[in-house]
């Protein structure tokens, strides 16, 4: 069972934003999908190292790598738009009252 960390809170992160937090020496994007939905996946994109968490959040939970302009699946982490083709690792999330817990690393 994985061991979870918290590491902010559902109010410091508004509804279509992103927080990039620390843990365990990893850098992790945790983002607000809406409807108290986040989700949490690598800060470093698969294609050339991007900042995933000064990318772009779009319609239909796609981030966009400010890089290049990659795209994955904010919830799975599969690629659905060029140049990467390995998919973001994605993290486990948990909403305990108001606190964002991630799976760690």
């Amino acid at each position: 069972m994985p061991e979870f960390v918290t590491v902010a809170s559902v109010n410091d992160i508004p509804e279509g934003e992103m927080l990039i937090v620390t843990v365990d020496g990893d850098d992790i994007v945790i983002a607000n999908l809406g409807g108290g939905e986040f989700v949490a996946f690598d800060n470093v994109c698969t294609h050339k190292g991007g900042p995933m968490g000064e990318g772009m959040m779009l319609p239909g939970a796609v981030i966009e790598c400010p890089f290049h302009g990659g795209q994955f699946n904010a919830r799975t982490g599969e690629v659905v738009g060029p140049p990467p083709t390995e998919p973001l690792p994605v993290y486990q999330v948990q909403v305990e009252g108001e606190f964002i817990k991630v799976a760690k690393p």
